[in-house]
């Protein structure tokens, strides 16, 4: 496997991007006050094509570029994550300070930029170096300080699921290149401590929170959206109602194109896509793992553990959202979910993992013959 694992982890993308561009044909069209029924659809397409080119290009890329530059690239990322809080660049949307206004590009969000960049920014700090990664100051505090940065600047805009998204990919990274465990497990303890206490102050999360714990008494608040993701699940049951036959997404469902399209597959297509999608992100898990294990040096190698987290990372917290495991945060499902931004950053992660397994050194497990041995047998 480990020599297809670029196969197999652009058949993955590819089959879910698929889904994400037949499911929004079927969803955009219902989407409230949008003149062009088809306006996101077309969108997304256009998205995927910038997003190939994108991958193509990252996947021959030069690593060098990339463990010279990623200073100045961490600090332009958290420069952009600054302009959402900007008047007259930010473009807040309710009640959250994600996105901005880039001219020829439209509303872009830095956070998805940046977990790609906080990746390679810590990847190049271990790689520099790697033989401290058990100390306390070059192991744990500075490469926390680099990625605390951004994961801080991400949560002040409200966005505390890309926050613990991009926090969990680097937790697998400080544990990959082996960070002790008595300095992580504490920041751990004290990070989930100051999420709840983030949370609880926030009177919009804190009552998301309560809906989620009793959907059935919140269905028509904030519990609203996890509870008609449940309906949508029941009504499709095993085989689903067919494609385009839905009818959550007629506004019961709000935000079926986006954070809850995939309750709408389960609905539509049934149970064989729902699955199939979810053995779509255990490949990509997979393949990443593997690319990551076939790595030729340390950059490449923390690099892929890293990308691999932040992609599959994001789809688990959105899977267990919309089945009501998880209280409501807002996350899209990479490469399924409306989201242009979304798309190009998943798609140039894939392309970067590419690059990665393409310059990685695979083991020949063949056996080697045998030359000049002799074989003696005993003949009765």
């Amino acid at each position: 496997m480990s020599r297809s694992a670029s196969i197999i982890l652009c058949t993955a993308v590819a089959a879910l991007t698929v889904l994400g561009l037949i499911m929004l044909a079927s969803t955009s069209a219902w989407v409230k006050n949008v003149e062009e029924p088809y306006h996101f659809l077309t969108r997304q397409a256009q998205m995927v094509v910038l997003g190939l080119v994108g991958a193509c290009f990252l996947s021959r890329l030069d690593p060098i570029w990339l463990r010279k530059f990623w200073p100045w690239a961490l600090a332009a990322v958290c420069l952009m994550l600054v302009f959402c809080f900007v008047p007259g660049i930010a473009k807040p949307e309710l009640g959250s300070n994600r996105w901005i206004k880039v001219p020829g590009l439209g509303v872009f969000q830095p956070s998805e930029l940046a977990k790609v960049v906080g990746i390679i920014a810590m990847s190049g700090w271990f790689a520099r170096w790697q033989t401290e990664t058990h100390t306390f100051w070059r192991g744990f505090i500075l490469p926390g300080m680099i990625i605390g940065l951004p994961v801080g600047l991400i949560a002040i805009e409200t966005d505390v699921g890309s926050a613990l998204a991009l926090s969990v990919a680097a937790a697998s990274l400080f544990f990959c290149v082996g960070t002790r465990l008595y300095y992580l497990v504490p920041t751990a303890i004290a990070g989930m401590t100051a999420a709840f206490l983030f949370v609880h102050s926030n009177e919009n999360r804190w009552t998301r929170i309560e809906a989620w714990m009793d959907l059935e008494k919140h269905q028509l608040g904030k519990g609203m959206q996890q509870w008609r993701a449940l309906l949508a699940f029941g009504n499709g049951g095993p085989w689903g109602v067919g494609l385009g036959n839905g009818s959550e997404k007629f506004g019961t469902l709000t935000f079926a194109h986006i954070d809850f399209i995939f309750p709408v597959v389960g609905e539509e297509l049934g149970l064989p896509f729902t699955l199939g999608a979810v053995l779509c992100y255990v490949l990509i898990a997979i393949s990443g793992f593997m690319i990551s294990a076939q790595a030729s040096n340390m950059f490449d190698r923390c690099m892929a553990v890293g990308l691999t987290c932040v992609i599959v990372v994001p789809a688990m917290v959105n899977i267990a959202v919309v089945t009501a495991v998880f209280p409501n945060d807002g996350l899209p499902l990479p490469f399924v979910s409306y989201g242009g931004t979304s798309l190009l950053i998943s798609m140039g992660a894939v392309g970067l993992l590419c690059g990665i397994h393409r310059r990685s050194r695979v083991v020949d497990e063949r056996p080697v013959p045998l030359v000049g041995v002799k074989s003696y047998a005993v003949k009765l």
